[in-house]
């Protein structure tokens, strides 16, 4: 389900964008409209870290029955400044992300997403996020050319939930034994 935080901060700043427009402020128009794409960006891939990491300890807590030892250590050694390595962020898939949980539940999800044509558009929105993302960071936020309008990352942003709501669902859906 979609942030309220960031679907407000995308229309607030849609609409901010539109008075200044109006007023003839072009090159505020130019900055705030950097600003947004940059912000935009990050808030969308943070929240699908938070996500994704929720999900995982959420899940090892109900398998491992509220067990501390076990929790505190995925915790710490497998979530905690981890989840850019969970993923390949230079494919168009999530193989490499799935394949964390054992081979046999990376062939279990391949299976879902190679029937569903609208999971795996939702997996390479997800992982455009990521990537452009870690380029933001990477290559010096403030002079980094997204070259993405704010409308095309809010677009990414709105089609990368299936991913991120399939995926707790497939762990728990997952036959275990």
């Amino acid at each position: 389900m979609p942030s309220p935080i960031i679907e407000r901060l995308y229309d607030e700043n849609k609409l901010l964008i539109t008075k200044l427009l109006a007023d003839g402020e072009i090159s505020l128009v130019a900055t705030i409209d950097d600003i947004l794409r940059k912000t935009l960006l990050m808030s969308a891939a943070s929240y699908f870290e938070h996500t994704i990491c929720t999900a995982i300890l959420e899940y090892v807590t109900e398998i491992a029955d509220n067990d501390d030892a076990v929790i505190s250590l995925v915790k710490t050694k497998a979530i905690e400044r981890q989840y850019h390595t969970y993923f390949n962020w230079d494919v168009s898939n999530a193989n490499s992300f799935f394949s964390h949980f054992g081979e046999k539940y990376k062939l279990y999800a391949k299976e879902i997403v190679e029937r569903d044509p609208d999971l795996r558009e939702s997996i390479r929105a997800f992982l455009e996020l990521g990537s452009l993302r870690n380029q933001l960071v990477h290559q010096n936020y403030a002079i980094f050319p997204l070259e993405k309008t704010a409308d095309e990352i809010y677009r990414l942003y709105i089609a990368a939930f299936r991913f991120v709501d399939f995926f707790p669902v497939s762990l728990r859906n997952f036959p275990r034994k």
